[in-house]
């Protein structure tokens, strides 16, 4: 159920809101950066407060807000941030501007800058309750329940009917117990890897009554690949016995792989690379059904966030795997964001594993997720990372190559904003709108590449309208291969031939059919509906 505050709020952003006088962050406390915004939105309430707003202005705002509002109803959120910005240069003193660019903001899954609009909000108007609502969303996306808690609380206090805002606060509660629980018990546990957990696979016994594809003892092949498709496209499990053997085949690929994979592309030969899929199994299909099948022939590069959000990362994990174990020179991965424990837990995909196999089957992802490689280099001149550049100058490759990667990343440094930073339009650096990682801009790109000797960077980590956008004066590429993301966001999906002339040819597609299956189906109730 969504919030009865939330509710109005949709019904505002489509029509009228004039009448309106939140990586996984640390869960024990704020961050500097937060800390940091937070700040910043209290100094510019007080800048603010001072100013006078013309009467024009102020219907000047109203009119872009109302704007704002109908984009937001058309789920063009970049957009609507955009024109709510305009209606705050002219009405900078109006909260409920910040707080529907706070709303928009969530739904583009910018938590970092949802929670500064939030704050700017309250700091303008410590009553306007919406504020902490969106506030508390931001706290709960990103991880951090301890001040979800305490905004959900404000919430519920003003409006002990929202069934919703309780919901929320009562999962939020429960989670922070349950996390500080398992911290307790686990300070003297001897904690043991996954591979001693699961036993001898080999001895596992395939039932009479399983009708999936047998992984035969000589090795994989084709044919496996094809029947495992088609059988978990009609929505059946592949036995666990054979999702181990494949996965423990990867792992080892992976644990002997360096953290950037250099990938030639000779004559004869093509590469596809494709952003997140985000476990939309069935958009994965039609990708392979529009571009062939991998092959050492027909390489594919897929560029992390392969799960979560969908309710079929199961699947599709499996088939990248899949391929991977048959090609291990055909298909190459890249980790995103939400190859991470901390996502998986809040997004879907460790409840997915658990309902669909087991506890030890996800900690066994967990682990082969630790040793994806961070990036892939294509014919020496296109670097592929999930997220994208740095908070500082002269990062090189050697020094890229050097990172410790095996392991669950940190909220900075260069392997958290591999994994986590985003482009802007103008030079300089910024603050990351999600609230980890950072921004960069144009110059960065250019100053990177020239040390490098690159040509250009593709990265994905953000949902294009179109599927890709290329920015930074070509030198920046972003790829997005989950149409339609969610279900309910509109957008095409992409991906990007790569001949061995490396030149690079866009193929956007729609969205096709599923079983239904809502999106974050395995998501814990309080993120159900975080979109």
């Amino acid at each position: 159920m969504q919030s009865e505050i939330e509710k109005q709020k949709v019904k505002d952003n489509a029509s009228d809101a004039s009448s309106d006088t939140a990586t996984v962050v640390d869960v024990d406390g704020d961050n500097e950066a937060e800390e940091a915004l937070r700040m910043e939105a209290d100094h510019v309430a007080k800048d603010i407060a001072p100013l006078e707003v013309s009467e024009s202005d102020k219907t000047t705002a109203e009119e872009v807000k109302e704007r704002a509002n109908k984009c937001f109803a058309a789920k063009k959120y970049e957009e609507a941030i955009e024109l709510y910005t305009t209606a705050i240069s002219f009405n900078p003193k109006n909260p409920a501007y910040y707080s529907n660019r706070a709303f928009a903001y969530i739904r583009s899954e910018f938590y970092g800058a949802a929670i500064h609009d939030a704050e700017t909000a309250i700091a303008l108007d410590p009553k306007f309750i919406k504020a902490y609502y969106r506030r508390a969303v931001g706290h709960m996306a990103m991880g951090k329940l301890k001040d979800a808690v305490k905004d959900f609380r404000a919430v519920v206090k003003v409006s002990p009917r929202d069934s919703d805002a309780k919901s929320k606060l009562s999962e939020c509660e429960k989670e922070l117990k349950r996390q500080q629980f398992e911290a307790a018990i686990s300070f003297n546990e001897v904690k043991k890897d996954a591979v001693e957990l699961i036993g001898d696979v080999e001895s596992m016994v395939v039932e009479p009554t399983y009708d999936g594809p047998h992984l035969s003892p000589a090795g994989i092949d084709l044919d496996f690949c094809k029947s495992l498709l088609s059988h978990m496209e009609a929505q059946k499990k592949l036995h666990r016995k054979y999702v181990y053997q494949i996965m423990l085949a990867v792992k080892t690929i992976f644990e002997n792989s360096p953290t950037i994979i250099d990938i030639p592309v000779p004559e004869g030969k093509k590469i596809t690379v494709c952003g997140d899929i985000h476990g939309q199994y069935y958009d994965l299909l039609n990708i392979f059904k529009m571009n062939g099948l991998p092959s050492n022939e027909n390489m594919y590069l897929f560029n992390g966030d392969f799960v979560d959000r969908g309710s079929f990362s199961v699947e599709c994990i499996i088939a990248l795997f899949a391929f991977k174990m048959l090609y291990p020179d055909g298909l190459f991965l890249s980790r995103g964001n939400h190859e991470t424990d901390s996502m998986n837990k809040v997004y879907g995909f460790e409840g997915e594993v658990k309902a669909k196999y087991s506890d030890v089957m996800f900690k066994l992802f967990s682990e082969i997720f630790n040793a994806v490689p961070l990036g892939n280099l294509i014919g020496e001149k296109i670097l592929v990372i999930h997220g994208g550049l740095f908070s500082r100058d002269g990062v090189t490759m050697d020094e890229i190559r050097k990172i410790d990667r095996f392991k669950q990343p940190e909220n900075e440094g260069l392997m958290c904003e591999i994994l986590w930073s985003d482009p802007q339009p103008f030079p300089g650096r910024s603050p990351s709108k999600r609230g980890v990682g950072t921004q960069f801009g144009p110059d960065v790109t250019e100053a990177f590449c020239l040390e490098n000797g690159l040509d250009l960077i593709i990265r994905s980590h953000e949902v294009k309208h179109a599927g890709y956008e290329v920015g930074h004066k070509g030198r920046c590429i972003t790829i997005f291969s989950a149409p339609n993301y969610c279900d309910n966001v509109g957008n095409k999906g992409a991906f990007i031939n790569i001949g061995p002339d490396l030149k690079l040819n866009y193929r956007q597609f729609e969205a096709v059919q599923h079983p239904n299956v809502r999106a974050m189906q395995y998501a814990g109730s309080m993120f159900s509906n975080m979109l």
